[in-house]
Protein backbone atom coordinates (compact mmCIF):
# COMPACT_ATOMS: atom_id res chain seq x y z
CA UNK A 1 0.00 0.00 0.00
CA UNK A 2 1.35 3.42 -0.96
CA UNK A 3 0.74 6.67 0.91
CA UNK A 4 -1.29 9.60 -0.36
CA UNK A 5 1.80 11.68 -1.23
CA UNK A 6 3.23 8.86 -3.37
CA UNK A 7 -0.07 8.27 -5.19
CA UNK A 8 -0.56 11.95 -6.01
CA UNK A 9 3.12 12.41 -6.88
CA UNK A 10 3.15 9.48 -9.34
CA UNK A 11 0.03 10.77 -11.09
CA UNK A 12 1.52 14.28 -11.32
CA UNK A 13 4.81 13.05 -12.80
CA UNK A 14 3.17 10.71 -15.30
CA UNK A 15 0.70 13.47 -16.29
CA UNK A 16 3.75 15.62 -17.11
CA UNK A 17 5.10 12.81 -19.33
CA UNK A 18 7.94 12.08 -16.86
CA UNK A 19 9.33 8.61 -17.60
CA UNK A 20 8.81 5.46 -15.59
CA UNK A 21 12.45 5.24 -14.50
CA UNK A 22 12.46 8.77 -13.09
CA UNK A 23 9.13 8.23 -11.34
CA UNK A 24 10.38 5.00 -9.77
CA UNK A 25 13.56 6.62 -8.45
CA UNK A 26 11.71 9.68 -7.16
CA UNK A 27 9.37 7.61 -4.97
CA UNK A 28 11.48 4.45 -4.63
CA UNK A 29 8.84 2.14 -6.03
CA UNK A 30 8.79 -0.48 -8.75
CA UNK A 31 7.44 -0.11 -12.27
CA UNK A 32 4.53 -2.40 -11.43
CA UNK A 33 3.49 -0.03 -8.64
CA UNK A 34 3.54 2.93 -11.04
CA UNK A 35 1.47 0.94 -13.54
CA UNK A 36 -0.99 -0.12 -10.83
CA UNK A 37 -1.48 3.45 -9.57
CA UNK A 38 -2.11 4.82 -13.08
CA UNK A 39 -4.45 1.91 -13.90
CA UNK A 40 -6.57 2.52 -10.81
CA UNK A 41 -6.49 6.27 -11.46
CA UNK A 42 -8.03 5.70 -14.88
CA UNK A 43 -10.57 3.28 -13.44
CA UNK A 44 -11.73 5.86 -10.89
CA UNK A 45 -12.58 8.27 -13.69
CA UNK A 46 -11.64 11.29 -11.57
CA UNK A 47 -9.41 14.27 -12.28
CA UNK A 48 -6.23 14.96 -10.33
CA UNK A 49 -7.83 18.08 -8.82
CA UNK A 50 -10.77 16.02 -7.56
CA UNK A 51 -8.37 13.54 -5.95
CA UNK A 52 -6.46 16.35 -4.20
CA UNK A 53 -9.72 17.70 -2.80
CA UNK A 54 -10.48 14.34 -1.15
CA UNK A 55 -9.35 13.32 2.32
CA UNK A 56 -5.92 11.59 2.09
CA UNK A 57 -7.23 8.44 3.80
CA UNK A 58 -10.08 8.22 1.29
CA UNK A 59 -7.60 8.46 -1.59
CA UNK A 60 -5.45 5.68 -0.11
CA UNK A 61 -8.52 3.49 0.41
CA UNK A 62 -9.73 4.17 -3.15
CA UNK A 63 -6.42 2.96 -4.60
CA UNK A 64 -5.74 0.20 -2.05
CA UNK A 65 -8.95 -1.20 -0.64
CA UNK A 66 -8.41 -3.11 2.64
CA UNK A 67 -9.70 -6.39 1.22
CA UNK A 68 -7.00 -6.36 -1.47
CA UNK A 69 -4.13 -5.93 0.99
CA UNK A 70 -3.21 -9.57 1.53
CA UNK A 71 0.39 -9.13 2.59
CA UNK A 72 2.58 -6.61 4.33
CA UNK A 73 6.16 -5.61 3.55
CA UNK A 74 8.71 -7.61 5.50
CA UNK A 75 11.47 -5.77 7.35
CA UNK A 76 14.73 -5.95 5.41
CA UNK A 77 17.74 -7.18 7.43
CA UNK A 78 20.59 -4.73 8.05
CA UNK A 79 23.13 -6.72 6.06
CA UNK A 80 25.94 -4.23 6.63
CA UNK A 81 25.68 -4.85 10.37
CA UNK A 82 25.25 -8.58 9.81
CA UNK A 83 28.33 -8.71 7.56
CA UNK A 84 30.43 -6.90 10.17
CA UNK A 85 29.28 -9.41 12.78
CA UNK A 86 30.26 -12.27 10.50
CA UNK A 87 33.74 -10.76 10.11
CA UNK A 88 34.40 -10.72 13.88
CA UNK A 89 32.83 -14.11 14.73
CA UNK A 90 35.35 -16.88 15.44
CA UNK A 91 33.01 -19.35 13.79
CA UNK A 92 30.84 -17.45 11.32
CA UNK A 93 27.34 -18.85 11.17
CA UNK A 94 24.71 -17.00 9.14
CA UNK A 95 21.87 -19.11 10.53
CA UNK A 96 22.76 -17.92 14.04
CA UNK A 97 22.40 -14.30 12.94
CA UNK A 98 19.14 -15.20 11.20
CA UNK A 99 17.77 -16.40 14.56
CA UNK A 100 18.61 -13.03 16.08
CA UNK A 101 16.86 -11.31 13.14
CA UNK A 102 13.74 -13.48 13.52
CA UNK A 103 13.61 -12.79 17.25
CA UNK A 104 13.40 -9.06 16.54
CA UNK A 105 11.16 -9.48 13.47
CA UNK A 106 8.94 -12.60 13.82
CA UNK A 107 7.21 -11.74 10.53
CA UNK A 108 10.52 -11.39 8.68
CA UNK A 109 12.13 -13.49 5.95
CA UNK A 110 12.60 -17.24 6.32
CA UNK A 111 16.07 -18.81 6.33
CA UNK A 112 16.30 -19.64 2.60
CA UNK A 113 15.18 -16.10 1.64
CA UNK A 114 17.60 -14.69 4.21
CA UNK A 115 20.48 -16.64 2.61
CA UNK A 116 19.52 -15.44 -0.89
CA UNK A 117 19.28 -11.79 0.18
CA UNK A 118 22.66 -11.99 1.89
CA UNK A 119 24.20 -13.53 -1.24
CA UNK A 120 22.82 -10.70 -3.35
CA UNK A 121 24.16 -8.19 -0.81
CA UNK A 122 27.67 -9.67 -1.08
CA UNK A 123 27.55 -9.70 -4.86
CA UNK A 124 26.32 -6.13 -5.00
CA UNK A 125 28.74 -4.64 -2.49
CA UNK A 126 31.80 -6.90 -2.65
CA UNK A 127 31.68 -8.29 -6.18
CA UNK A 128 34.82 -8.57 -8.32
CA UNK A 129 33.55 -6.91 -11.48
CA UNK A 130 35.39 -3.65 -12.11
CA UNK A 131 33.74 -2.60 -15.35
CA UNK A 132 31.56 0.48 -15.33
CA UNK A 133 28.94 1.79 -17.70
CA UNK A 134 29.51 5.17 -19.34
CA UNK A 135 26.82 7.68 -18.45
CA UNK A 136 25.70 10.33 -20.88
CA UNK A 137 25.30 13.56 -18.90
CA UNK A 138 22.46 15.72 -20.20
CA UNK A 139 23.14 19.49 -19.99
CA UNK A 140 21.03 21.31 -17.41
CA UNK A 141 19.35 18.15 -16.14
CA UNK A 142 20.78 17.48 -12.63
CA UNK A 143 22.28 19.31 -9.69
CA UNK A 144 24.02 17.00 -7.20
CA UNK A 145 24.28 17.95 -3.51
CA UNK A 146 26.73 16.53 -0.96
CA UNK A 147 28.99 17.31 2.01
CA UNK A 148 32.80 17.35 1.73
CA UNK A 149 35.26 16.38 4.40
CA UNK A 150 34.52 14.74 7.73
CA UNK A 151 33.58 17.97 9.55
CA UNK A 152 36.90 19.75 8.85
CA UNK A 153 38.31 21.96 11.63
CA UNK A 154 38.38 25.32 9.89
CA UNK A 155 36.85 27.81 12.34
CA UNK A 156 38.96 29.39 15.11
CA UNK A 157 37.39 31.00 18.17
CA UNK A 158 39.11 34.43 18.41
CA UNK A 159 38.75 34.54 22.22
CA UNK A 160 39.81 31.03 23.24
CA UNK A 161 41.78 29.93 20.19
CA UNK A 162 39.70 26.72 20.05
CA UNK A 163 39.39 25.20 16.59
CA UNK A 164 35.84 24.18 15.77
CA UNK A 165 34.45 21.75 13.23
CA UNK A 166 32.20 22.94 10.40
CA UNK A 167 30.06 21.33 7.71
CA UNK A 168 30.92 22.11 4.08
CA UNK A 169 28.09 21.59 1.60
CA UNK A 170 28.82 21.41 -2.12
CA UNK A 171 26.74 21.19 -5.31
CA UNK A 172 27.77 20.11 -8.79
CA UNK A 173 25.99 20.37 -12.14
CA UNK A 174 25.98 17.08 -13.97
CA UNK A 175 27.37 18.15 -17.35
CA UNK A 176 29.56 21.23 -16.81
CA UNK A 177 30.67 20.11 -13.32
CA UNK A 178 30.42 23.72 -12.15
CA UNK A 179 30.67 23.63 -8.36
CA UNK A 180 29.35 25.69 -5.47
CA UNK A 181 30.30 25.35 -1.79
CA UNK A 182 29.21 26.93 1.50
CA UNK A 183 29.96 26.37 5.19
CA UNK A 184 27.35 25.87 7.94
CA UNK A 185 27.64 25.08 11.65
CA UNK A 186 25.45 21.96 11.34
CA UNK A 187 23.69 19.61 8.92
CA UNK A 188 20.14 20.35 10.01
CA UNK A 189 17.36 20.50 7.46
CA UNK A 190 17.35 24.32 7.54
CA UNK A 191 21.05 24.40 6.62
CA UNK A 192 20.49 21.84 3.88
CA UNK A 193 17.60 23.79 2.35
CA UNK A 194 19.52 27.07 2.64
CA UNK A 195 22.50 25.77 0.70
CA UNK A 196 20.19 24.51 -2.06
CA UNK A 197 18.57 27.95 -2.32
CA UNK A 198 21.94 29.73 -2.36
CA UNK A 199 23.33 27.30 -4.95
CA UNK A 200 20.39 27.90 -7.31
CA UNK A 201 20.86 31.65 -6.90
CA UNK A 202 24.59 31.17 -7.61
CA UNK A 203 23.84 29.31 -10.85
CA UNK A 204 21.04 31.71 -11.73
CA UNK A 205 18.87 28.93 -13.11
CA UNK A 206 17.01 25.76 -12.08
CA UNK A 207 17.84 22.22 -13.31
CA UNK A 208 15.21 19.57 -13.95
CA UNK A 209 16.32 17.42 -10.99
CA UNK A 210 17.89 18.03 -7.59
CA UNK A 211 19.86 14.98 -6.45
CA UNK A 212 20.73 15.19 -2.73
CA UNK A 213 23.12 12.89 -0.93
CA UNK A 214 21.75 10.55 1.72
CA UNK A 215 22.69 12.91 4.54
CA UNK A 216 20.97 12.49 7.88
CA UNK A 217 19.35 15.88 7.34
CA UNK A 218 18.26 14.92 3.84
CA UNK A 219 17.40 11.23 3.67
CA UNK A 220 16.48 9.17 6.73
CA UNK A 221 14.37 6.13 7.48
CA UNK A 222 12.84 7.54 10.65
CA UNK A 223 9.18 8.17 9.89
CA UNK A 224 9.09 11.42 11.85
CA UNK A 225 12.06 12.99 10.09
CA UNK A 226 11.02 11.56 6.75
CA UNK A 227 7.77 13.50 6.93
CA UNK A 228 9.72 16.69 7.67
CA UNK A 229 12.01 15.96 4.74
CA UNK A 230 9.17 15.32 2.33
CA UNK A 231 7.48 18.54 3.41
CA UNK A 232 10.66 20.59 3.01
CA UNK A 233 11.46 19.13 -0.39
CA UNK A 234 7.83 19.38 -1.45
CA UNK A 235 7.99 23.12 -0.77
CA UNK A 236 11.22 23.34 -2.79
CA UNK A 237 9.72 21.41 -5.69
CA UNK A 238 6.64 23.62 -5.80
CA UNK A 239 8.57 26.90 -5.59
CA UNK A 240 11.26 26.07 -8.15
CA UNK A 241 9.13 23.75 -10.31
CA UNK A 242 11.76 21.01 -10.12
CA UNK A 243 11.94 17.38 -8.95
CA UNK A 244 13.93 16.10 -5.96
CA UNK A 245 15.42 12.75 -6.90
CA UNK A 246 17.57 11.20 -4.15
CA UNK A 247 19.86 8.31 -5.17
CA UNK A 248 19.49 4.82 -3.65
CA UNK A 249 20.93 4.57 -0.12
CA UNK A 250 24.54 3.40 0.24
CA UNK A 251 25.08 3.73 -3.51
CA UNK A 252 27.60 6.52 -4.19
CA UNK A 253 27.74 5.46 -7.85
CA UNK A 254 24.20 6.81 -8.16
CA UNK A 255 25.87 10.26 -8.30
CA UNK A 256 29.52 9.73 -9.38
CA UNK A 257 29.86 13.30 -10.65
CA UNK A 258 29.54 14.87 -7.23
CA UNK A 259 31.46 12.03 -5.53
CA UNK A 260 34.46 12.68 -7.76
CA UNK A 261 34.25 16.39 -7.10
CA UNK A 262 33.97 15.79 -3.36
CA UNK A 263 37.37 14.11 -3.51
CA UNK A 264 38.67 16.90 -5.73
CA UNK A 265 37.43 19.64 -3.38
CA UNK A 266 38.78 17.87 -0.30
CA UNK A 267 42.20 18.60 -1.76
CA UNK A 268 41.83 21.76 -3.82
CA UNK A 269 39.40 23.57 -1.48
CA UNK A 270 40.06 22.31 2.04
CA UNK A 271 43.84 22.27 1.76
CA UNK A 272 43.74 25.88 0.56
CA UNK A 273 41.48 26.90 3.46
CA UNK A 274 43.77 25.20 5.99
CA UNK A 275 46.52 27.67 5.07
CA UNK A 276 44.70 30.60 6.70
CA UNK A 277 43.00 31.25 10.04
CA UNK A 278 39.25 31.93 9.88
CA UNK A 279 37.43 33.41 12.86
CA UNK A 280 33.87 33.67 11.48
CA UNK A 281 31.56 31.75 9.17
CA UNK A 282 31.10 34.82 6.97
CA UNK A 283 34.83 35.24 6.56
CA UNK A 284 35.24 31.53 5.83
CA UNK A 285 32.51 31.62 3.18
CA UNK A 286 34.14 34.66 1.52
CA UNK A 287 37.38 32.69 1.24
CA UNK A 288 35.46 29.71 -0.19
CA UNK A 289 33.92 31.91 -2.90
CA UNK A 290 37.38 32.97 -4.09
CA UNK A 291 38.65 29.38 -4.26
CA UNK A 292 35.48 28.14 -6.00
CA UNK A 293 35.69 30.95 -8.56
CA UNK A 294 39.24 29.89 -9.38
CA UNK A 295 38.24 26.22 -9.68
CA UNK A 296 35.30 26.98 -11.98
CA UNK A 297 37.45 29.19 -14.19
CA UNK A 298 40.31 26.69 -14.43
CA UNK A 299 40.68 24.77 -17.73
CA UNK A 300 40.23 21.00 -17.72
CA UNK A 301 43.42 18.99 -18.11
CA UNK A 302 42.08 17.14 -21.13
CA UNK A 303 42.46 19.65 -23.94
CA UNK A 304 40.10 17.62 -26.11
CA UNK A 305 37.27 18.16 -23.62
CA UNK A 306 34.65 20.29 -25.37
CA UNK A 307 33.73 21.81 -22.01
CA UNK A 308 37.09 23.66 -21.76
CA UNK A 309 36.32 24.90 -18.23
CA UNK A 310 33.44 24.56 -15.79
CA UNK A 311 32.28 28.13 -16.25
CA UNK A 312 32.51 27.95 -20.04
CA UNK A 313 30.61 24.65 -20.15
CA UNK A 314 27.93 26.02 -17.85
CA UNK A 315 27.27 29.13 -19.91
CA UNK A 316 27.46 27.22 -23.18
CA UNK A 317 25.65 23.96 -22.42
CA UNK A 318 23.99 23.83 -19.00
CA UNK A 319 22.32 27.21 -18.53
CA UNK A 320 20.49 27.33 -21.91
CA UNK A 321 18.77 24.04 -20.95
CA UNK A 322 17.80 25.12 -17.44
CA UNK A 323 14.68 26.97 -16.31
CA UNK A 324 14.90 30.58 -15.11
CA UNK A 325 14.63 31.30 -11.41
CA UNK A 326 11.12 32.10 -10.21
CA UNK A 327 10.34 35.59 -9.03
CA UNK A 328 11.14 36.34 -5.40
CA UNK A 329 13.24 34.27 -3.03
CA UNK A 330 12.39 30.97 -1.37
CA UNK A 331 11.85 31.50 2.37
CA UNK A 332 13.69 28.96 4.42
CA UNK A 333 11.44 27.49 7.10
CA UNK A 334 12.13 25.84 10.40
CA UNK A 335 10.18 22.58 10.33
CA UNK A 336 8.66 21.06 13.45
CA UNK A 337 6.68 17.82 13.34
CA UNK A 338 3.95 16.84 15.82
CA UNK A 339 2.95 13.21 16.00
CA UNK A 340 -0.37 14.20 17.62
CA UNK A 341 -2.12 17.56 17.90
CA UNK A 342 -2.72 18.00 21.67
CA UNK A 343 -6.11 18.32 23.34
CA UNK A 344 -5.88 22.09 23.49
CA UNK A 345 -5.32 22.13 19.66
CA UNK A 346 -2.32 24.51 19.95
CA UNK A 347 1.18 23.73 18.64
CA UNK A 348 4.22 25.10 20.47
CA UNK A 349 7.01 26.97 18.73
CA UNK A 350 9.59 29.26 20.31
CA UNK A 351 7.64 29.71 23.55
CA UNK A 352 4.30 30.50 21.86
CA UNK A 353 1.33 28.29 21.04
CA UNK A 354 -0.48 28.54 17.70
CA UNK A 355 -3.97 27.19 17.12
CA UNK A 356 -5.16 24.72 14.53
CA UNK A 357 -8.73 23.51 14.06
CA UNK A 358 -9.89 21.46 17.06
CA UNK A 359 -10.94 18.74 14.58
CA UNK A 360 -7.19 17.99 14.13
CA UNK A 361 -6.92 16.75 17.72
CA UNK A 362 -4.94 13.50 17.82
CA UNK A 363 -3.77 13.76 14.20
CA UNK A 364 -0.20 14.44 12.98
CA UNK A 365 0.65 17.97 11.87
CA UNK A 366 3.60 19.99 10.59
CA UNK A 367 4.55 23.51 11.73
CA UNK A 368 6.65 25.67 9.41
CA UNK A 369 8.14 28.84 10.85
CA UNK A 370 9.63 31.75 8.93
CA UNK A 371 10.79 35.04 10.40
CA UNK A 372 7.32 36.55 9.98
CA UNK A 373 4.84 33.69 9.61
CA UNK A 374 3.75 30.38 11.10
CA UNK A 375 2.18 27.85 8.74
CA UNK A 376 0.54 24.62 9.89
CA UNK A 377 0.06 21.72 7.46
CA UNK A 378 -1.33 18.22 7.73
CA UNK A 379 0.72 15.03 7.32
CA UNK A 380 0.42 15.31 3.52
CA UNK A 381 1.84 18.86 3.52
CA UNK A 382 -1.53 20.45 2.78
CA UNK A 383 -1.88 23.93 4.30
CA UNK A 384 -4.35 24.11 7.20
CA UNK A 385 -3.85 27.65 8.52
CA UNK A 386 -1.49 30.59 8.91
CA UNK A 387 -0.57 32.84 11.84
CA UNK A 388 1.59 35.92 12.15
CA UNK A 389 4.64 34.90 14.15
CA UNK A 390 4.62 36.31 17.70
CA UNK A 391 7.73 37.72 19.37
CA UNK A 392 6.29 39.47 22.44
CA UNK A 393 6.21 37.52 25.70
CA UNK A 394 2.41 37.82 25.93
CA UNK A 395 0.00 36.61 24.79
CA UNK A 396 1.55 33.16 24.65
CA UNK A 397 -1.49 31.55 22.98
CA UNK A 398 -2.22 32.77 19.45
CA UNK A 399 -5.76 31.58 18.71
CA UNK A 400 -7.98 31.92 15.66
CA UNK A 401 -11.62 31.96 16.81
CA UNK A 402 -12.64 29.77 13.85
CA UNK A 403 -10.45 26.98 15.27
CA UNK A 404 -12.42 26.78 18.53
CA UNK A 405 -15.44 24.57 19.26
CA UNK A 406 -18.63 26.54 19.99
CA UNK A 407 -18.50 26.01 23.75
CA UNK A 408 -14.90 27.26 23.96
CA UNK A 409 -15.75 30.29 21.85
CA UNK A 410 -18.64 31.12 24.20
CA UNK A 411 -16.43 31.10 27.27
CA UNK A 412 -13.77 33.13 25.49
CA UNK A 413 -16.26 35.83 24.59
CA UNK A 414 -17.66 35.73 28.10
CA UNK A 415 -14.25 36.27 29.68
CA UNK A 416 -12.99 38.76 27.12
CA UNK A 417 -15.36 41.62 28.09
CA UNK A 418 -14.33 44.32 30.57
CA UNK A 419 -15.93 47.42 32.09
CA UNK A 420 -15.16 49.58 29.06
CA UNK A 421 -16.96 47.06 26.84
CA UNK A 422 -20.18 47.27 28.91
CA UNK A 423 -19.98 51.10 29.02
CA UNK A 424 -19.75 51.23 25.20
CA UNK A 425 -22.72 48.87 24.95
CA UNK A 426 -24.75 50.98 27.42
CA UNK A 427 -24.03 54.20 25.51
CA UNK A 428 -26.13 52.92 22.60
CA UNK A 429 -29.24 53.32 24.83
CA UNK A 430 -28.51 56.88 25.93
CA UNK A 431 -27.06 58.76 28.90
CA UNK A 432 -29.28 57.30 31.70
CA UNK A 433 -28.24 53.74 30.84
CA UNK A 434 -24.55 54.80 30.72
CA UNK A 435 -24.90 56.33 34.18
CA UNK A 436 -26.66 53.20 35.49
CA UNK A 437 -23.95 50.82 34.21
CA UNK A 438 -21.18 53.08 35.50
CA UNK A 439 -22.71 53.18 39.00
CA UNK A 440 -23.14 49.39 39.03
CA UNK A 441 -19.45 48.93 38.10
CA UNK A 442 -18.44 51.34 40.89
CA UNK A 443 -20.71 49.76 43.47
CA UNK A 444 -18.49 46.69 43.98
CA UNK A 445 -14.99 46.32 45.38
CA UNK A 446 -13.70 44.68 42.19
CA UNK A 447 -15.13 45.68 38.81
CA UNK A 448 -15.18 42.07 37.58
CA UNK A 449 -17.79 41.22 40.20
CA UNK A 450 -20.34 43.45 38.41
CA UNK A 451 -19.86 42.07 34.88
CA UNK A 452 -22.69 39.52 35.16
CA UNK A 453 -25.14 42.21 36.36
CA UNK A 454 -24.17 44.55 33.50
CA UNK A 455 -24.47 41.76 30.96
CA UNK A 456 -27.87 40.71 32.34
CA UNK A 457 -29.26 44.27 32.24
CA UNK A 458 -28.07 44.95 28.70
CA UNK A 459 -29.30 41.59 27.36
CA UNK A 460 -32.66 42.37 28.98
CA UNK A 461 -32.98 45.45 26.76
CA UNK A 462 -32.87 43.51 23.49
CA UNK A 463 -36.02 44.14 21.38
CA UNK A 464 -37.26 46.77 23.89
CA UNK A 465 -37.97 50.33 22.66
CA UNK A 466 -35.14 52.65 23.67
CA UNK A 467 -37.42 55.16 25.37
CA UNK A 468 -38.63 52.47 27.78
CA UNK A 469 -35.05 51.43 28.54
CA UNK A 470 -34.16 55.05 29.18
CA UNK A 471 -37.15 55.55 31.49
CA UNK A 472 -36.36 52.39 33.48
CA UNK A 473 -32.71 53.42 33.84
CA UNK A 474 -33.71 56.92 34.93
CA UNK A 475 -36.11 55.55 37.54
CA UNK A 476 -33.23 53.50 39.04
CA UNK A 477 -31.05 56.60 39.15
CA UNK A 478 -33.78 58.74 40.75
CA UNK A 479 -34.42 56.07 43.40
CA UNK A 480 -30.67 55.56 44.00
CA UNK A 481 -31.28 51.88 43.36
CA UNK A 482 -28.77 51.05 40.64
CA UNK A 483 -29.06 47.31 40.82
CA UNK A 484 -29.99 44.51 38.47
CA UNK A 485 -33.13 43.47 40.41
CA UNK A 486 -34.55 47.03 40.63
CA UNK A 487 -33.93 47.67 36.92
CA UNK A 488 -35.66 44.39 36.03
CA UNK A 489 -38.75 45.35 38.09
CA UNK A 490 -38.81 48.87 36.63
CA UNK A 491 -38.53 47.65 33.05
CA UNK A 492 -41.22 44.97 33.56
CA UNK A 493 -43.53 47.55 35.14
CA UNK A 494 -43.19 49.85 32.14
CA UNK A 495 -43.70 47.02 29.69
CA UNK A 496 -46.88 45.98 31.55
CA UNK A 497 -48.17 49.58 31.60
CA UNK A 498 -47.56 49.82 27.87
CA UNK A 499 -49.46 46.58 27.30
CA UNK A 500 -52.45 47.65 29.44
CA UNK A 501 -52.57 51.07 27.80
CA UNK A 502 -52.57 49.46 24.38
CA UNK A 503 -55.47 47.16 25.31
CA UNK A 504 -57.53 49.97 26.93
CA UNK A 505 -57.26 52.29 23.97
CA UNK A 506 -57.95 49.64 21.42
CA UNK A 507 -61.42 49.62 19.63
CA UNK A 508 -62.82 47.40 16.92
CA UNK A 509 -63.20 49.04 13.52
CA UNK A 510 -66.80 49.45 12.17
CA UNK A 511 -67.62 47.22 9.18
CA UNK A 512 -70.84 45.75 7.82
CA UNK A 513 -69.39 42.21 7.80
CA UNK A 514 -68.40 42.28 11.46
CA UNK A 515 -70.91 40.57 13.74
CA UNK A 516 -72.02 42.27 16.92
CA UNK A 517 -72.59 40.87 20.42
CA UNK A 518 -76.25 40.35 19.67
CA UNK A 519 -75.47 37.68 17.10
CA UNK A 520 -74.32 35.35 19.88
CA UNK A 521 -77.24 35.89 22.35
Amino acid sequence: MQKYSTIIGVIELRSQKIGYATTQRRYRIGSSTVTLIMKRFRELGMTLEELKAMDPKEVETAFYSPENLKRTEKPLPDFFRIHNQMMVMKHPDLSYLWLDYKEKHPDGYQLSQFYQLYKEFLSENFGQEKVSMPVERIPGERMYIDCIGDQPELLTDPETGEIKKVHVFTTTLGFSSKVYAEVFPDEKITSFITVVVHALEFYGAVPKYLVPDNLKAAITKHSKDELILNSAFSDLEDFYDTIVLPPPPRKPKGKPSVENHVKYLETHLLETLYKDIHTSLDGLNRSIKKVIAAINGRDFQDRKDIRKSRSFAYETYDKPQMKPLPGGSFKTCDYKYFLHVPENYHLEYDGHYYSVSYTMHGKPAMLKATMTEIRICDENNRLLCKHQRAYKAFPRYITDDSHMPSEHLYYKELNAHDGAYYKRWASSYGEPMSILIDRILRSVKHEEQAYNSCKGILHMCNDVPHHLVTEAAQSCIDASACRYTYFKKALNRMLNQRSVSSEASGTLPEHENIRGRECYE
